[in-house]
């Protein structure tokens, strides 16, 4: 079977491993068991590009099935009791190594896919889940006016949410017109290009010189853009800081926020048991549309174009859709 290599920086290529093989488990055995999992359909994701650009940490990090872990696929063989070969679930690959036509991964690391969902999208569930465990740690966004920089994929998907939670104003901020013109339709209330606008001034004017009560850092690793966000929340506000930041982050102005009372929140590790599930849950009752954050759709072979059309953000590239050999349309 096939599996993810990295030959080079920014280049990677599928090569021959052999097939991933249950152990046998007693009946009895006591936690969770395993399963093979097929993939169908994944996404790239932000986090997946250090791999792709050999950036630290991860770049030492790289091995065979790196790097992808937004995946829907099917149930081949189990010696667990939670799911039946068949089955279709939503799989979450340990250290984002899912980049195999198979793999191992504890039942515990999946969910089932809701059939109310088309099968092709319930990808989103996983970054939607993220996103739902993020905003968990704030008290409310109801009425609170809310800047978002960054409008990649988890950028758009902060508009839809907050406006379905009931956010005042919701501030979009973004390089590229390209992202910004996409946001007022997953919910942003105003949209910054902080390239060619005074972010601090129009952020001001919008909300009445009061600056946001809530922060998202929504850009992460070498991109990242704390201090910017730091200049843009009010006094007694909250930074909520979820794109993956670089091992150490040079020049950080952490006296204005210091001076501000700021608190800084953090998030990675969502729930498997209660914020995939909800995410799901969401997307199968129509809660909210992710579907136009899906530009671009590749087959596996292409996977080359793929990664290079998602780094680059060719033709507005947000949500880029890897097909596996085991999908059928």
């Amino acid at each position: 079977m096939l599996a993810g290599s990295f030959p080079a920086k920014h280049r990677i290529e599928m090569v021959d491993v052999p097939e991933p093989v249950l152990k046998p488990r007693p009946a009895d055995a006591a936690g969770a068991g395993e399963i093979i999992f097929q993939p169908e359909v994944s996404c790239l994701c932000g986090s997946d590009l250090p791999y792709f650009n050999a950036e630290a940490p991860e770049f030492p990090n790289r091995t065979i099935g790196h790097s992808l872990h937004e995946m829907v696929g099917t149930v081949t063989a189990t010696n667990g009791k939670k799911f039946q070969p068949g089955d279709k679930v939503l799989a979450v690959p340990v250290n984002q190594r899912g980049l195999f036509e198979r793999y191992i991964v504890s039942e515990e690391r999946a969910i089932p896919v809701d059939r109310r969902l088309p099968f092709n999208r319930a990808f989103l569930a996983q970054p939607l889940g993220t996103v739902i465990y993020a905003l968990k740690k704030l008290p409310t966004v109801l009425d609170k006016d809310v800047a978002i920089v960054g409008q990649g994929p988890i950028g758009q998907m902060y508009c839809a949410v907050l406006r379905m939670l009931g956010a005042r104003e919701i501030i979009a901020l973004d390089k590229l017109d390209s992202r910004l013109a996409m946001s007022p339709k997953m919910g942003a209330t105003a949209v910054i290009n902080v390239d060619k606008a005074d972010a601090l001034a129009e952020v001001k004017r919008i909300t009445g010189g009061a600056l946001a009560d809530v922060v998202i850092e929504a850009v992460g690793h070498a991109d990242q853009a704390f201090n910017l966000c730091g200049t843009l929340v009010k006094h007694s506000g909250r930074i909520l800081y979820f794109g993956v930041p670089p091992e150490k982050i040079d020049g950080v102005s952490w006296r204005e926020v210091f001076y501000k009372n700021v608190t800084v929140h953090t998030s990675v590790g969502p729930d498997f048991a209660w914020d995939f599930p909800l995410a799901m849950r969401w997307l199968a009752e129509g809660r909210l549309d992710l579907t136009p954050l899906v530009t671009h759709t590749y087959p596996l072979r292409e996977i080359q174009s793929a990664f290079e059309t998602f780094r680059d953000r060719r033709d507005g590239a947000q949500k880029v859709v890897i097909e596996f050999p085991a999908h059928t349309k």
